[in-house]
């Protein structure tokens, strides 16, 4: 099957919709299927390891805040008669655009595909989406074009389907089950006389939640005076998590930085606790499936999107969204209950089973054998 990916963000940049579009096309790849991956990148220099896919890049982006975060996309249209003449000229038999909705890339694709076209979701937010609400009336137009909409959680379908009805079909991201299982050495911050917590996100966004993660660590540590907080991303801390540690004297954080793909499962596998403590807007828990895989227990906070991958007082707690208290009382039922621990993180190995990439890519391609057997999309508004 000849494949189109394409993707609104910039592929000189890491996000988790420009890792999904890369992982699938890897996933795809490897089970003989020819994919080209169309995205903006700024420099013409990719981040990822597209190993056999070609990136056919389409220039500079620009920030733009969604859903508590910021992301690089390209809001111009001169790019617009090149896209129309490699969907025309390449014939592909499924064109897949992640978030095809997004201006101007994703829907510029959406517009002119003379495929069938799948589009995917990846987008959540509990409050409205004044994006959606705003170009709804731009937007529709290049929903009205896809053969087929995916979601990757109930969430994201959730959130899609209130503003654009129809019918999707959830198929969750994917994760290298065998990276994350794998044991492999443990990081040297890690001591074995000391109960260990891992924290992971770029640490200048409030949603992450580091703040509330900080004030349970606050609220523990002078009970159990072995118990360590490692954190690991990209960024500096916000001036709420600075103000939270000048205030309560916590001086014994271990920030470790950016934490390359080789050396993340270690972190995960060998910390006692993975947490979790995001505050929404997460449409998909990638970081939970993470440590999952890695055999270790969470403590996550309830919200939709980590709700759709663990359950409470299987694989870890889901604990009270931005509730210091919540936090430090899981943290402590961790600590206090070994045995509980252990069989939480086999419970989550198991679990995360499910999310591997080559059974994550299998659900995609049947997806697109059952949108090739029905109607062809409307007629692409390419008009040569």
């Amino acid at each position: 099957m000849k494949i189109a990916m394409v993707s609104p963000y910039d592929f000189a940049i890491y996000g988790g919709v420009q890792t999904h579009v890369v992982e699938l096309s890897n996933a795809l790849i490897e089970q003989g299927h020819d994919v080209r991956v169309l995205a903006p990148c700024t420099g013409n220099e990719s981040v990822y390891d597209l190993r056999a896919a070609p990136l056919e890049t389409f220039g500079r982006t620009i920030p733009f805040v969604t859903a508590g975060s910021v992301a690089r996309i390209s809001m111009s249209v001169w790019y617009q008669r090149k896209l129309m003449s490699i969907l025309e000229d390449q014939n592909f038999d499924v064109v897949h655009i992640h978030e095809p909705l997004m201006p101007m890339f994703g829907l510029m694709a959406s517009y002119y595909s003379p495929s069938p076209t799948v589009g995917t979701f990846h987008a959540f937010n509990e409050g409205p989406g004044r994006g959606y609400i705003f170009w709804k009336p731009l937007l529709r137009r290049g929903a009205v074009r896809l053969n087929g909409r995916i979601a990757v959680s109930e969430p994201a379908k959730q959130f899609a389907n209130r503003y654009f009805p129809g019918d999707y079909t959830v198929v969750p991201n994917g994760v290298h089950y065998d990276n994350f299982s794998t044991p492999t050495p443990r990081p040297t911050v890690y001591k074995d006389d000391a109960f260990n917590l891992f924290f992971v996100g770029r640490m200048a966004e409030k949603r992450k939640g580091l703040k509330y993660l900080l004030g349970a660590y606050s609220r523990l540590k002078w009970r159990y005076p072995n118990l360590r907080l490692v954190v690991g991303g990209s960024g500096v801390p916000d001036q709420d998590s600075y103000r939270m540690m000048g205030e309560r004297g916590i001086n014994d954080v271990i920030f470790v930085g950016p934490v390359s793909e080789e050396d993340l499962p270690g972190y995960y596998q060998h910390a006692d606790v993975f947490c979790a403590p995001n505050t929404g807007k997460e449409s998909f828990g990638m970081i939970v499936v993470e440590a999952m895989a890695a055999g270790t227990p969470v403590v996550a906070s309830d919200i939709s999107g980590f709700r759709a991958v663990m359950q409470d007082g299987r694989q870890g707690y889901l604990v009270e969204p931005k509730s210091e208290r919540s936090i430090a009382a899981a943290i402590e039922r961790m600590i206090q209950n070994p045995a509980e621990r252990t069989l939480m993180g086999i419970n989550g190995a198991s679990s995360a089973r499910q999310y591997n990439w080559e059974r994550i890519a299998g659900q995609v391609l049947g997806y697109y054998e059952s949108v090739l057997q029905r109607q062809p999309v409307p007629p692409s508004l390419y008009r040569g």
